[in-house]
């Protein structure tokens, strides 16, 4: 292994994420508009299902903003339709401060559902128990720590709150808002450092830590394409069910 393995276990995490999060919430909204043919309650119930993961994301904004000493308005958590079509499921109002603590406040998203859904994923889900099953082909051992997964009290509670949670963790346009002035801020920095020969230290010292928080993240961004995934499936087929049923057919833009 290298030493950022971290990074390519991140990517190979967080790229199949975008794409099953997208698809499992356009498969949930088509069940809800197939369900009540109304495309305002069908808004409601989406934003009743992820509730508890858009107070998370919001909350983790205002704590983040009030940390650092920003500004911030109300706190709203009731789904409104955008003018583009896209629904918004709640906001915090925050000043713009400089792009550093902007990026920040917009990142912490991530880091709140992140220290959540690793918390929930491995020490009251027991996914790893899984992983382990899985990884050392112990194809014999796992039904049997399926069952002991699934047996654990209170696991579909945490189960859907680790999906919830995971589904609302990633920061949504407007909280990327400043990325791009860090990023170029960043890599001047990394510029720097590099002409002024602090490339070896760098790797020495900075190399590892960076590593394992990569590997961290890649071991989030895993327990939620596996929720993810368990729950598409099924949802597939019932929207299918649905189509044939009710002879509509939703189409996802």
């Amino acid at each position: 292994m290298t030493d950022l393995d971290g990074l390519w276990w991140l990517l190979a995490s967080l790229i199949p994420l975008l794409y099953l999060q997208r698809r499992l919430h356009g498969e949930m909204m088509a069940v809800f508009l197939l369900i009540t043919r109304s495309e305002k309650i069908a808004m409601v119930l989406f934003s009743l299902l992820f509730f508890p993961g858009v107070v998370i994301h919001e909350l983790s904004h205002w704590i983040t903003a009030v940390l650092l000493g920003v500004h911030t308005g109300k706190i709203w958590l009731l789904p409104e339709q955008q003018p583009d079509g896209t629904l918004r499921l709640g906001y915090v109002e925050v000043t713009r401060p400089d792009f550093v603590r902007d990026s920040i406040i917009g990142f912490a998203p991530m880091v709140f559902g992140g220290l959540f859904v690793g918390y929930a994923g491995l020490y009251q889900l027991k996914f790893n128990l899984l992983w382990e099953s899985m990884f050392n082909v112990e194809w014999k051992h796992l039904s049997e720590t399926l069952s002991n997964l699934y047996s654990q009290t209170d696991f579909w509670l945490w189960f859907y709150l680790v999906f919830v949670v995971s589904a609302m963790m990633v920061p949504s346009p407007s909280d990327r808002y400043a990325w791009r002035s860090l990023i170029l801020f960043t890599a001047m920095i990394f510029v720097f450092a590099l002409a002024a020969g602090a490339g070896q230290w760098m790797i020495e010292n900075m190399a590892p830590l960076v590593n394992e928080v990569f590997r961290s993240a890649a071991i989030v961004f895993g327990i939620s394409n596996l929720v993810h995934l368990v729950l598409l499936f099924p949802t597939v087929l019932f929207r299918q069910g649905l189509n044939r049923i009710t002879g509509l057919t939703i189409v996802n833009k």
